[in-house]
């Protein structure tokens, strides 16, 4: 099920690092039941997420985004979320 592999950064106030996987964990388990695009989705380390093929990465860089920011943890400034995915293989 987890057949690819994010690794997750979060940029605030210009400043760019792996996003914390308590955040991951907290958003992951919250849009368990919330949001069923981003079920198939496993935090596993700082930066690094566990996703199925029918998670979107600019779709979940978005509601990742978005849910960060209305948490307050770029307190008070937007976190914007990059993600990239790592080729099979390595």
């Amino acid at each position: 099920m987890y057949a690819r592999r994010f690794h997750i950064e979060v940029i605030v106030a210009g400043e760019r690092r792996p996003c914390p996987l308590d955040w991951l964990d907290a958003f992951a388990m919250r849009n368990f039941t919330g949001s069923a695009e981003f079920d198939d989705t496993l935090p596993v380390a700082d930066g690094v997420l566990e996703a199925g093929f029918r998670v979107q990465p600019e779709r979940l860089a978005s509601a990742l985004g978005e849910w960060l920011t209305r948490r307050g943890k770029g307190d008070g400034q937007t976190v914007a979320v990059e993600i990239r995915e790592e080729p099979r293989g390595t």
